[in-house]
């Protein structure tokens, strides 16, 4: 018995001596077979059976066999079905037009026992492997979409105690302390920031090893995300008495268009690595163009520190995945490894590559190049609003919180009364939508994972009131939750949702959304 027995095959021929014969050897190898005299026959036993493999004449008294190729090519339950041609004309047009139709190969009439074997053979071989390659493509898939959920559930997970941790340590620095008392607190919060930082690492990580990293493309002010860059490190600078400072070429744009959070994250990583492995002096960021053209630049990013340098043996350990230069390096200064090969495998999505510069004991410079849209200096009023430096409002907003996690009510109910807020708590999207009408709140703080009703849920419920009762200035809805893929971010927007919040947020990230929510109550009310 041959190895493919079982397979099913259709042959299609009207000649009643060839049908007999190609049956009588196929059948011998273990193949079961079936028959059909002419196209449309063929056609409906094609459809209602399911074949491995067709044998197909070209000339038939009815349709010719190109006409019943093309028929099952266009048909999805038929189009995957292999197609060997039988014809006697040997013409190349008629070899050629099979081939373009869809077949998979031809046998010449007349044919022998050994050839019509092989052929067979051989396209079952390869349908059989298609087969498997089909499947294995499909777990892969399924392994894939599993392990995007998985990481979509740890970081939310990991992401909700975090918040009520770095969220406490905010508002207990707000309240009366000693000195001493007050430094206990500050390690605690580095601690945690750095704690997060290692969590962000590793999420980050499986991200982009499952493909699950995208990159945004809006308007941002480089000048602003740098600055933002430098103020988030300056605190950790100070405390090592360095110098951290940036600088930008003046014929760098402005206003460019990418992904501004992402560039970000590379220039703090290596912003944080030189602070880490350099004493004394500075770290220092520059930045100059590379390239120009009417819609885009190249830009180059140098961070340069004063730091413990590294020898060129070591720097080839660098950018690979939890790899630093020398095992006392991660006893000395900690950290997982993982910054470096994070910001390689973003530098490359922005479409240029990282590198050093480095002498061991005498500092390194790390570089990194990105490509970017120009925005251009034409802005909006309402863009020019957003660019104007924040102030403090008079007015307090009436808050919904929606909020199911005991801690983070707490947390997030706190620090909004402490900015004047008067808040009203629920924990569902159901008792969210029931106050959301009773009370007409002036902005809604939607916790995105909740029980009975979850906030996308209760966001379309809440947009739905204000359709059938003419609403024209919706109330602005703001998702809270511990998930950033930004899939998730484009379904907040579509569910009906204004703006987003991230887990775990600090003070400074909610005076300056509330900053934004004032704005847009502004222009709504003028």
């Amino acid at each position: 018995m041959d190895k493919d027995q079982g397979s099913k095959i259709l042959i299609v021929d009207d000649v009643q001596l060839n049908l007999d014969l190609m049956k009588e050897i196929l059948s011998d190898k273990g193949y079961l077979i079936a028959t059909a005299i002419n196209g449309r026959s063929a056609i409906a036993k094609a459809k209602a059976h399911k074949f491995d493999l067709i044998l197909l004449d070209v000339v038939l008294p009815d349709i010719d066999g190109f006409e019943v190729c093309s028929h099952l090519k266009a048909n999805a339950q038929t189009q995957d079905i292999p197609i060997i041609f039988l014809t006697a004309k040997k013409e190349k047009d008629n070899i050629t037009h099979g081939f373009n139709l869809g077949a998979v190969d031809y046998i010449p009439k007349p044919f022998s026992k050994e050839e019509l074997l092989a052929r067979v053979n051989l396209h079952l071989t390869l349908r059989k492997y298609q087969d498997e390659l089909i499947r294995s493509k499909e777990m892969a898939e399924a392994s894939a979409q599993a392990k995007a959920s998985f990481l979509a559930n740890i970081s939310h997970e990991i992401r909700t105690p975090m918040n009520g941790i770095i969220g406490m340590i905010d508002i207990l620095k707000r309240t009366s302390l000693t000195a001493e008392q007050l430094e206990y607190i500050d390690i605690i919060g580095i601690s945690g920031e750095n704690l997060l930082m290692i969590i962000n690492d590793v999420l980050d990580f499986s991200k982009i090893e499952a493909g699950q990293i995208t990159f945004e493309h809006i308007r941002f002010n480089l000048w602003d995300e740098i600055n933002e860059v430098i103020k988030i490190l300056r605190y950790k600078a100070i405390q090592k008495n360095l110098d951290l400072r940036f600088e930008i070429a003046p014929d760098v744009p402005q206003l460019l268009i990418g992904d501004p959070l992402r560039l970000k994250q590379v220039l703090i990583n290596l912003c944080n690595n030189s602070i880490k492995f350099t004493s004394e002096g500075f770290v220092h960021v520059y930045v100059k163009l590379v390239d120009k053209n009417e819609s885009a630049v190249r830009l180059q990013f140098d961070v340069k520190d004063s730091g413990i340098g590294i020898s060129p043996e070591n720097q080839l350990k660098l950018f690979k995945s939890f790899a630093q230069a020398e095992v006392s390096t991660t006893r000395k200064f900690g950290g997982t490894g993982l910054g470096l090969a994070i910001s390689k495998n973003l530098v490359q999505l922005m479409g240029g590559e990282i590198g050093i510069i480095s002498e061991e004991g005498k500092g390194a410079i790390f570089h990194f190049e990105g490509k970017f849209g120009i925005a251009g200096h034409d802005l909006t009023e309402a863009e020019n609003h957003e660019l104007e430096e924040s102030v403090q409002h008079d007015r307090k907003l009436k808050i919904l919180l929606a909020e199911d996690n005991v801690i983070n009510q707490k947390v997030a109910k706190l620090n909004l009364e402490k900015l004047g807020h008067s808040v009203i708590l629920v924990s569902n999207g159901i008792q969210a939508v029931e106050q959301f009408i009773k009370e007409l709140p002036d902005v809604i703080f939607m916790d995105v994972f909740m029980p009975d009703m979850d906030g996308v849920e209760a966001t379309g419920k809440i947009r739905e009131w204000e359709r059938i009762n003419n609403i024209t200035n919706r109330v602005p809805i703001v998702a809270m939750t511990a998930n950033t893929n930004k899939n998730d971010k484009d379904l907040f927007v579509a569910a009906g949702m204004d703006d987003y919040l991230s887990k775990p947020f600090n003070v400074s990230e909610l005076v300056r959304l509330c900053d934004r929510i004032y704005k847009q109550l502004e222009r709504k009310n003028i």
